[in-house]
């Protein structure tokens, strides 16, 4: 019965992963949109979010085994800080290393398909 109700201490971890992945979405647009703003786009929004919707292309190997990398270097990081606090500065160390983390991978993502993307087309 210990496995159906779950092993972990804290009921909010699913809260902290779905937030990570929002902040990497809400970092991904502003870095699309502040591109194609710099590039002159009529409408860098909406550019933004189709080129959000458009990643179908992978990455390469070697950028997606770095991107893999920061992101499980990231969480690992930002679990280790969780397990060696609590109280109220528990949730401040893994919101400033989460937020760290997570802009560091996004920003790795952002500037390895661009630089793809400039050496494809």
């Amino acid at each position: 019965m210990y496995l159906a109700r779950g092993s972990s201490d804290d009921p909010y971890v699913w809260l902290w992963v779905l937030g990570a992945l929002a902040l990497y979405a809400v970092i991904s647009y502003g870095l699309a949109y502040r591109a194609r703003a710099r590039r002159g786009s009529s409408h860098p929004a909406k550019d933004a979010v189709h080129d959000l919707k458009d990643r179908e292309d992978p990455q390469p190997p070697e950028y997606r085994l770095a991107s893999r990398a920061i992101m499980f270097c990231g969480a690992g990081l930002t679990g280790l800080v969780a397990y060696l606090t609590s109280g109220a500065l528990r949730i401040l160390t893994v919101g400033l290393t989460a937020l760290v983390a997570v802009t560091v991978w996004a920003y790795f993502d952002h500037r390895t398909r661009s630089r793809a993307a400039a050496e494809q087309g």
